[in-house]
């Protein structure tokens, strides 16, 4: 079913919430969508009972500002900003003794009839060596990449961007796959959005 939802969670964002069952009949989970109401950016979260997830758009001249802050080139930051950049915040969100490991190369990108892997970081790895980035720049890109795999204890977190190497504008469904308390879990995300490569004014929104 679904149902409108305001969670405090997410700071009180409207959402509408989409509540599916996962395999091997385990308790429910909640997934959705909503708007931030200042940016007019999109949003994708999923939540269980240990787990908590939020995709969020990014716009790419958010992108290219913060790269180029950080010694990157014109042409380098803009290859970041326009490969679909999403901010990631995962939460292990049990109570006691539940670990939650992920794996980024495990999650799969279902895009225009094709399956395909997120752009992780041994992939901008090996294209900024090519490229000659220098080590700085380097450093600072990695750093603020979501990390590849990690395994989270009870009250563990992090954020970071994802990229997914699609053109801006693209539709895509994102398949998630996390392991809590040694239980494998999967899920798919439908019909995300990178955002559209367009220049916003100061209290302007996307919508």
């Amino acid at each position: 079913m679904s149902t409108r939802c305001t969670t405090s969670n997410f700071r009180a964002w409207s959402c509408l919430a989409v509540f599916v069952l996962i395999p091997a009949g385990a308790a429910a989970l909640e997934s959705g969508s909503g708007v931030d109401p200042q940016s007019g950016l999109r949003f994708w979260f999923v939540r269980d009972e240990g787990m908590s997830l939020r995709l969020a758009q990014i716009l790419p001249d958010q992108t290219r500002g913060f790269f180029l802050a950080r010694g990157f080139s014109a042409a380098q930051a803009d290859r970041i900003a326009l490969s679909c950049v999403f901010q990631t915040d995962f939460r292990n969100i049990a109570t006691g003794d539940a670990p939650l490991a992920y794996d980024l190369r495990e999650w799969v990108v279902h895009y225009r009839g094709e399956s395909r892997r997120m752009k992780l970081r041994a992939d901008w790895a090996r294209e900024w060596q090519e490229a000659g980035l220098a080590p700085g720049p380097r450093t600072a890109f990695e750093w603020a990449l979501y990390p590849t795999a990690q395994i989270y204890q009870a009250g563990d977190y992090n954020w970071g961007i994802a990229t997914f190497d699609l053109p801006p504008g693209a539709r895509f469904d994102l398949e998630l796959v996390w392991t809590r308390a040694g239980t494998r879990y999967r899920h798919l995300i439908r019909d995300m959005q990178c955002v559209e490569d367009r220049h916003m004014e100061p209290g302007e929104t996307a919508e």
